[in-house]
């Protein structure tokens, strides 16, 4: 099979591997569909796992084969693969910090090498521990393959939103509309709140509007904390999102946002960033500051309803479509992204995207 092979930083090699061999009780799935998420794209640029690996995670695709052992599932159903589940008896887990656990954080999906996710080539291996415990998802026959690979990015979204107990009636204040911010934008106002969103790209702005958010302001205006504290009687916003790992944007995020209120961070900073601050802004103004990372279990089950039930609108995230054997350029798109630029799907036959990405009912 093929396979797009991490060999170094910046260094893919569109390559045949051997197709996965099956233990009793795993399963082989064929990736129809992966999403390109920054966090592989940071395990791509940056030395920080040794090669070689096969990255992906935001995978669906078809049961194409079954250990002897698996029950309850079987070859041709329609499947999300999630590569996260954690051991549910550790004290993370009692402790809901379920991406906190070991078991959790050994990603043991793979399609050769180290197991790394796996999702980056034709076939993917299922180990049996997140086939008996929930890492396999159905897709419903009304929904796309495309559709179906957002339940992971949906999931760690989602357990933020509900982190930072979003709730009817308050403001938030989304920094970054980019795929993930238009995600938090939208479950924002899924839950009953009312968005506001920043981003330097115009088109972005704009996109955010179009997809619930109140008001949508360039992160440049020297006027925008005027701007949002008139869009919320002048309290600030309930809880702020930091959706791009921006010191600016932190310190925009707590000028913002309200006393009593929350900031949340989600996207990932760079190691050897430090940002300086008064801990008696926090003390008197009891700022929250709290991070959420990755996805939980507690929310997968409503993640999926959320996509599969299509409370929010995934297919407008979509903009760019590559065969796996660009990604690479995918890559650099996601990097030096065009105002047009938001999230990036890949399939591993482009000859059969248009086909395999219709439902199963047409």
């Amino acid at each position: 099979m093929k396979a797009q092979v991490f060999r170094g930083v910046n260094q893919l090699s569109y390559e045949d591997v051997p197709v996965p061999e099956l233990a009793d009780d795993e399963v082989l799935v064929q990736v129809r569909v992966v999403g390109l998420c920054q966090s592989d794209i940071k395990k791509i640029r940056y030395p920080l796992y040794e090669p070689p690996r096969i990255f992906g995670h935001e995978t669906a695709g078809v049961i194409a084969a079954v250990g002897s052992a698996v029950q309850g599932w079987q070859v041709g159903q329609r499947v999300v693969v999630l590569h996260h589940i954690p051991c549910m008896h550790c004290g993370y887990c009692l402790n809901d910090n379920f991406s906190m656990c070991d078991v959790y954080k050994t990603v043991t999906t793979t399609a050769g090498f180290a197991p790394s996710g796996g999702g980056f080539a034709d076939y993917v291996k299922v180990p049996g521990h997140i086939v008996r415990n929930g890492g396999l998802l159905l897709i419903p026959d009304k929904i796309t393959f495309e559709q179906a690979s957002f339940v992971e990015p949906t999931n760690c979204c989602l357990k933020a939103v509900k982190k930072a107990q979003v709730a009817p009636g308050q403001t938030v204040l989304v920094t970054g509309a980019g795929p993930i911010g238009l995600m938090f934008v939208m479950l924002v106002n899924y839950f009953g709140a009312r968005a506001i969103a920043t981003d330097l790209i115009p088109s972005r702005l704009e996109r955010a509007l179009s997809l619930g958010a109140e008001a949508a302001f360039d992160a440049r205006d020297p006027n925008l904390l005027a701007k949002i504290q008139a869009s919320t009687d002048g309290m600030g916003v309930d809880t702020s999102i930091l959706a791009v790992p921006s010191e600016k944007a932190f310190f925009q995020a707590l000028e913002a946002t309200r006393k009593g209120g929350k900031i949340l961070f989600f996207a990932e900073f760079p190691d050897e960033m430090e940002i300086p601050i008064n801990p008696n802004i926090l003390y008197r103004r009891e700022i929250d500051l709290m991070g959420s990372y990755s996805s939980s279990y507690r929310v997968q089950a409503l993640a999926a309803e959320i996509v599969f039930n299509q409370r929010i609108d995934v297919n407008a995230l979509v903009s760019d479509r590559y065969p796996l054997s660009e990604l690479a350029a995918a890559v650099e798109r996601a990097v030096a992204p065009t105002p047009d630029t938001f999230k990036i799907l890949l399939y591993p036959d482009v000859e059969d995207r248009d086909a395999i990405n219709r439902v199963s009912t047409e």
